[in-house]
């Protein structure tokens, strides 16, 4: 038995490279996941999973890492990701769900939602720095993935102006703190802000800076309405003046709690 030749990545194939290599291989349907908030303190965790074209139709100029892209760069790359990609979609995870669930179970969780959502089905999925299991296709975890995977770069650009977009909404309910410069990440003035006026209801409690500063030892305020995970529907998107203040989870097509996943992260 013939054994199949190895699957080449060439380098001057740059960010679509494996995505190309794939494809090559007879996948070409290929999903890519990320997610963007792991490190805030406060604000949701967003997710998003994303599939780009074949070919010329789905190169992006500009398209990388979303940290890598000036906020003008990224609104740019979001547009462009909206038009042409076969398929997207996004999922919101507010900040009580993180406390309840924990942030890497959460993380998996809503990666594994967003391909899930995806109207059409991929062949491949790449992801970023993490392993989704129970997708029912092959898949490959990369490190870096968003520098390295035109697919995964997309769905962190969605993911990430998604979020940014809340947390500037945020800004507007609770202004003592910032989120429209740092968004919820831990800064010098985050930290003086969360001194001086404690944390707010979008804050993470499970947070250790949180929860040292507001002195519930991780537990979040009874008055945080119970977490839901908003799945945003794709024509929903589009928001050129941002997302507003309810997140469109009104709207939502697919409104799902992360608990209701009893098989997620192999039983963790």
């Amino acid at each position: 038995m013939l054994t199949p030749p190895r699957t080449v990545v060439r380098r001057e194939g740059g960010i679509y490279a494996l995505e190309r290599a794939l494809q090559r291989r007879g996948f070409r349907i290929v999903a890519g996941a990320d997610e963007a908030g792991r490190g805030a303190c406060a604000g949701p965790l967003v997710a998003a999973a994303a599939i780009l074209p074949e070919g010329k139709r789905g190169e992006i100029d500009e398209l990388t890492d979303s940290k890598l892209l000036t906020p003008a760069a990224r609104e740019r790359v979001y547009a462009e990701v909206v038009k042409r990609a076969l398929a997207y979609a996004v999922v919101i995870i507010p900040a009580a769900e993180v406390d309840a669930r924990g942030l890497h179970v959460c993380n998996l969780a809503a990666m594994r939602r967003a391909l899930a959502t995806l109207t059409t089905r991929p062949e491949y999925v790449l992801t970023d720095g993490f392993g989704v299991d129970g997708l029912g296709v092959p898949g490959l975890a990369v490190w870096k993935g968003d520098q390295v995977a035109a697919c995964v770069a997309a769905a962190s650009v969605l993911a990430k102006v998604t979020r940014d977009r809340i947390m500037v909404d945020l800004h507007e309910r609770f202004p003592q703190y910032g989120f429209d410069e740092h968004k919820g990440y831990v800064t010098p003035e985050h930290s003086a802000a969360l001194s001086a006026h404690g944390p707010c209801a979008e804050h993470r409690f499970s947070y250790v800076n949180v929860a040292t500063v507001s002195g519930r030892d991780s537990r979040p305020p009874r008055s945080r309405r119970p977490a839901v995970v908003g799945v945003l529907d794709p024509i929903e998107q589009a928001i050129p003046a941002g997302v507003p203040s309810a997140w469109r989870w009104p709207r939502a097509r697919l409104p799902l709690s992360v608990g209701e996943d009893v098989a997620m992260e192999g039983g963790v």
